[in-house]
């Protein structure tokens, strides 16, 4: 499928700012599950930019804005073409041993995703070890979807994942903590990832950036799966680039001089065809 992707981002100050430097992640990765077509960045008014690739191997970019200014604006515009994803042969919980070490940095706590008894608080049932783990996987995945109820106005980017627990209404990032602090505590290699959807007004979450998992089947590679909509990531899921949580991969982060309380406004606009 191929997907034309548009995402706006604009600041608006009630005082002049200068000296605004952002991270932005907004390109996307090239994979087996996508190809990039085209990627170009455009920012108003002009900025000095660079980029670099993070840790977890997305590209980032720098923007630095010296003059001052009442507005900002940064577009990225892509073409990606995504592919159907192979399913995983049954494979038993045990074969996850000898691959923790490797992979120590997607079962570690972090400050979204903190440890706890999640799969406790979630009501999910820990796995034997030779139960098969796609099949926990997809049932996971369908569990939580069914648990959860998708609501814009619940949560915000700084709502803690104990929170979410205690009423289970939010937006795909809480979904996705969710599924990473329960993979993880079961020993599950498990990771956040960050892109688009192309929805066709059929999935929820495509108005803005997306998030889901990608947890490891061993033998297989990650493998996406979306809780927010019950899927697998499949060729709807235009992928970004991954990390341990939300702040890894927030897509435009920054800082300035003056400017007062800024406003910020986002546009995402995903076109697709088969």
């Amino acid at each position: 499928m191929r997907c034309e992707i548009r995402h706006t981002t604009e600041y608006r100050y009630p005082k002049p700012a200068w000296d605004s430097f952002n991270e932005v992640r907004l390109h996307p990765v090239q994979e087996v599950r996508q190809t990039l077509r085209s990627f170009h960045l455009s920012v108003t008014p002009e900025a000095e930019i660079t980029s670099h690739k993070d840790y977890f191997g997305a590209l980032v970019h720098h923007v630095h804005v010296h003059e001052p200014h009442t507005e900002l604006r940064i577009e990225a515009q892509a073409i990606v073409d995504t592919h159907a994803v192979t399913l995983p042969l049954p494979a038993p919980m045990r074969v996850l041993e000898g691959t923790r070490a490797k992979n120590i940095e997607f079962l570690v706590p972090s400050p979204r995703v903190p440890a706890g008894d999640w799969p406790e608080i979630f009501g999910v049932r820990r796995p034997a070890p030779d139960d098969d783990l796609p099949g926990f996987l997809s049932d996971l995945n369908t569990g939580l979807h069914r648990r959860f109820t998708y609501d814009t106005k619940a949560t915000a980017v700084s709502t803690p994942l104990a929170e979410f627990a205690r009423h289970g209404r939010g937006v795909c990032q809480d979904f996705t903590h969710a599924m990473l602090g329960i993979l993880r505590q079961l020993g599950i290699p498990a990771r956040y990832v960050s892109g688009y959807l192309y929805s066709g007004g059929e999935m929820l979450g495509a108005e803005a950036t997306h998030a889901w998992v990608e947890a490891l089947i061993p033998g297989y590679g990650w493998l996406g799966y979306d809780p927010t909509n019950n899927c697998l990531a499949n060729e709807k899921h235009i992928k970004i680039a991954h990390g341990r949580e939300y702040s890894d991969v927030s897509p435009v982060r920054g800082t300035y001089y003056g400017g007062g309380q800024g406003k910020l406004e986002v546009a995402v606009h995903v076109y697709g065809e088969q």
